[in-house]
């Protein structure tokens, strides 16, 4: 009985080491799912993504979590829960003051909850990252380059580095003959260079678990709209170098399972709306003698794109909560304040807000938020695409799509983001009790 129980024991551990397969997630920012699954409808091909529709499962739709912008839906995606509860309340930090210097939520220490890096790591598994959100500093990535900048100079590049694992960029810089210089920007030439990275860094690591983060989709939509030739022609280029990243993925380990995802969808803008302005004339924000400069302040917006959080400086004065209310209801009634809706704590709570705001504004379709805190409420827009519209807005779903051994051919219809995590701690066969969510499989 005892040998027979030993050999069982073997058996089922066989079984499930044999059920694990690494995992490599490749987000693509500002990825619209219609673009992969109604390309050609669209006018342009994307042959390398489609076959994760006919080969894997997908998404029509991933619903993202509030605001729908790129730090808090990064981090989601790496811990399966809410801005409330893993932290990372939106892309830059609650900054009224300007003294952390539009400064992002770039440290790993922020996130309040485990991560599946974490879960990985734990279980002794190699874990790697390019430029992913959020990862400044964490010790559960083995091979990390993080996403980080400052002053946009080339000093930037020594800080980078110096923020990177040891020795992993001059080792990457000589095996893929590109200097870490070609990473660092937001074009479509700087996504070619973190893929090459990625591939090199499969070879030298066999990680159980890789994340890859390519931008320049979202900033060719910001600057030219979603839908734009331009666009298209970028998202064509990063099906190409994607398609390569995972053949070469399956080449190095066969067993692995690739996922796509992204982050928010995209919708065209045309105005900038200025809450700051508002919030001055109220008396709400202080401004220095020559209107710089914040000097003071009771309440003040924080800009999210499509939305924009309000935080209270003291959330239980009665007083200044009820003039905040009285202005916001001014700016709703007002068709051409660009202001949709607003709703309360209750209804971030409900969203799974991060917990700092007492209010949150979204805008109506084709207006964004800006930053100025004088001249008009509302100015002809710089932008031409924006995202961080309240998460219910169908234009804001992101995408997923995931193709390896053990997963069928499906289609998921709409998902919850907060799912995407515990589907691949599940694949990767590590514990993640944390999450919110559940395995979709």
């Amino acid at each position: 009985m005892r040998a027979f129980l030993v050999l069982l024991l073997a058996v089922c551990l066989t079984a499930s080491a044999a059920m694990a397969s690494p995992v490599l997630m490749i987000s693509i920012d500002g990825l619209r799912p219609a673009d992969v699954i109604d390309a050609k409808k669209r006018g342009f091909a994307v042959p390398n993504l489609q076959k994760f529709l006919k080969d894997g499962a997908y998404a029509t739709g991933v619903r993202n979590v509030l605001p729908t912008v790129t730090y808090p839906n990064h981090t989601t995606l790496i811990t399966g829960v809410s801005p409330a509860v893993h932290g990372i309340a939106n892309n830059t930090t609650f900054d009224p003051l300007g003294r952390n210097q539009d400064g992002w939520y770039w440290y790993a220490s922020d996130i309040r909850v485990p991560t599946l890096w974490d879960a990985v790591h734990a279980r002794h598994g190699i874990v790697a990252s390019i430029s992913w959100p959020v990862s400044v500093g964490t010790y559960s990535i083995d091979y990390n380059i993080p996403e980080y900048w400052r002053a946009q100079t080339p000093d930037d590049l020594k800080l980078l580095r110096a923020l990177s694992t040891p020795g992993l960029v001059a080792r990457l810089e000589k095996d893929s003959g590109m200097p870490l210089a070609a990473l660092f920007g937001s074009n479509v030439d700087n996504d070619l260079g973190r893929t090459r990275y990625a591939e090199r860094l499969l070879e030298i690591s066999f990680p159980a678990f890789m994340t890859v983060h390519l931008v320049s989709l979202d900033h060719t939509q910001h600057e030219h709209g979603p839908g734009s030739p331009e666009a298209h022609a970028v998202l064509a280029q990063l099906d190409s170098d994607v398609g390569e990243l995972v053949a070469d993925a399956r080449r190095i380990q066969p067993d692995i399972a690739v996922a796509i995802v992204s982050d928010h969808g995209f919708a065209p803008v045309n105005y900038e709306v200025n809450l700051g302005r508002a919030f001055v004339d109220a008396g709400l924000v202080t401004l220095e003698a020559d209107r710089r400069r914040v000097v003071a302040w009771d309440a003040m917006p924080w800009n999210a794109g499509g939305s924009a959080a309000i935080v209270l400086a003291h959330p239980d004065d009665p007083v200044v909560r009820a003039r905040v209310q009285q202005l916001l209801a001014k700016l709703a009634a007002d068709p051409s304040s660009g202001v949709s809706r607003i709703i309360d704590r209750t209804g971030i709570d409900a969203m799974g807000g991060a917990r700092e705001p007492s209010f949150w504004v979204d805008f109506r379709a084709g207006y964004y938020a800006g930053a100025s805190f004088t001249g008009p409420l509302v100015v002809a827009g710089k932008l031409k695409g924006d995202h961080g519209y309240f998460p219910d807005d169908k234009e804001m779903r992101a995408a997923f799509m995931i193709e390896g051994p053990h997963i069928k051919p499906k289609v998921l219809g709409e998902i919850d983001m907060r799912d995407i995590a515990p589907t691949l701690a599940k694949i990767l066969d590590v514990p993640f009790p944390s999450a919110q969510g559940k395995p979709l499989f």
